[in-house]
């Protein structure tokens, strides 16, 4: 079985052999939680290492084996269950999250030896379970390494095959399968099992990317240009969190996926106007659309979430942003004597299928049921929407999903009820270094940037323009 391990992540530096132990019990506490308990395994780790005293490098270790055990849990345990006398989920709870953190470490990391793992496996398991089931978890991993090279998933199974080999269920591969060739559909699977890079995009307000990548440097940061859009930089290595940093405290930079970049670039706000920002979360693609209209214009953040508007908030201050007012509420119950504007941006809520690497714990939480329904919340998201936009408006309609049931067809839907007509675009992201087949749905009015084809987020636009003259 071909295994793709690595010793750093995202350019961190590897973890001495001897280090990292308490790092690792932390780590087997929060999969514990995740996988025993039922908690959502980012709040888990969020509220674990808010108050751990843990070493910057330590922390982004738990990082790392918490996110990718639970990403890969179903790859996990169908390895475990080829050494194991009865499988892995009938097991004792502590022992099979031991043997998963464990088997993820010898699989897909090599920051220390194996030796070693195996026996920090031990100690756990013997303070956990006891000497007896200690031996149970030394035996199982002893018996893997000395049998690993052999190890082969089947292949006649197309759809087995993939699911097993990158950890997803059945439905999700199968509808994956559905839409695109087999090539392609691997490719969008090993992109979604990658952490996220951390991106950034330089504050049109205070700084170019050029002279942000200099000053990164000076701070002892390594980073480079990206290479998608004129705005985005690329950190790929991290001495201490990206909040610590001075550029980022001064506003220089904010940090967001290059596909969701686009969207400011496709509304072309005009400076002065008017912009709404529907489901703004905390406020990427706002401030991005102030940024590009110089602070200028005014962008009306609509989030229903409390605690994301207070976040937008701070993230506008940090940035120097005057011209971004937020008001909280649901979509479908705005006043309706709201002004109408020049350009409406809906980031319409999702099944996230193209920013499953962001959640390890997305793909096993979502249901076909809730995918199903969703469209027609969109549908009716998109009506409330072009109620806010002028005669001969833009309207863009985003997800972060390569699901034609979300996109593409409400988008159908909705042209055949609404006065709209789609509005191309390839020429207003010529810099983005599109497929010839991509070019021309830009050209159409319609982009989906599916994961793996680009290495950033999986994301769908549609511009829309309003029809008639004021």
């Amino acid at each position: 079985m071909t295994i793709k391990k690595s010793s750093t992540r995202d350019g961190n530096q590897s973890t001495p052999a001897a280090s990292g132990k308490q790092a690792r019990l932390t780590a087997l506490q929060i999969v514990y939680e995740v996988f025993e308990k039922g908690q959502y395994a980012n709040l888990a780790l969020e509220r674990t290492l808010r108050k751990s005293t843990l070493a910057w490098v330590d922390r982004h270790l738990v990082t790392e084996i918490v996110n990718g055990s639970v990403r890969m849990v179903r790859h996990l345990d169908w390895v475990l269950d080829l050494f194991l006398a009865k499988p892995v989920a009938k097991q004792q709870p502590w022992v099979r999250n031991i043997l998963r953190i464990s088997l993820y470490q010898l699989l897909f990391m090599d920051r220390i030896p194996d030796y070693a793992c195996v026996d920090d496996a031990v100690k756990m398991a013997n303070l956990k379970a006891g000497k007896r089931l200690g031996a149970v978890v030394n035996g199982v991993l002893r018996n893997y390494l000395r049998s690993r090279e052999k190890i082969q998933i089947p292949a006649e199974d197309e759809l087995q095959y993939l699911a097993v080999k990158y950890s997803y269920p059945d439905w999700l591969v199968r509808e994956f399968l559905s839409l695109t060739d087999s090539a392609e559909v691997e490719g969008a699977l090993i992109y979604l099992n990658s952490p996220p890079k951390v991106a950034a995009r330089s504050n049109l307000l205070r700084i170019g990317r050029e002279d942000l990548l200099d000053r990164l440097k000076q701070e002892g940061v390594r980073a480079e240009a990206g290479s998608y859009t004129p705005w985005s930089v690329h950190i790929r290595d991290l001495k201490q969190p990206v909040i610590e940093l001075d550029s980022y405290k001064q506003g220089l930079f904010y940090l967001q996926n290059e596909g969701s970049m686009l969207a400011a670039a496709l509304l072309e706000p005009p400076p002065g106007g008017l912009v709404y920002d529907l489901g703004a979360g905390v406020g990427g693609k706002s401030t991005h659309v102030a940024e590009m209209t110089g602070d200028r214009g005014r962008v009306i953040a609509v989030e229903r979430h409390s605690h994301k508007l207070e976040l937008l908030k701070a993230n506008c201050r940090r940035l120097g942003i005057n011209h971004v007012t937020p008001l909280q509420s649901d979509i479908l119950q705005l006043e309706p004597d709201l002004p109408q504007a020049e350009r409406v941006l809906l980031d319409a809520p999702c099944s996230g299928w193209g920013v499953l690497n962001r959640r390890a714990d997305a793909r096993w939480r979502l249901s076909q049921e809730e995918v199903k329904n969703l469209p027609q919340l969109q549908f009716r998201l998109l009506q409330a929407a072009a109620g806010l936009l002028k005669p001969d408006g833009l309207l863009l309609y985003s997800t972060c999903t390569f699901n034609p049931a979300e996109n593409e067809q409400v988008v159908a839907r909705f042209l055949k009820e609404a006065p709209f007509a789609v509005q191309g675009f390839a020429e207003k992201i010529s810099f983005f270094p599109l497929t010839a087949e991509d070019i021309e749905a830009a050209r159409r009015g319609c982009l989906t940037l599916r994961p793996g084809r680009y290495q950033c987020d999986g994301m769908f636009y549609a511009l829309l323009r309003r029809l008639g003259h004021e």
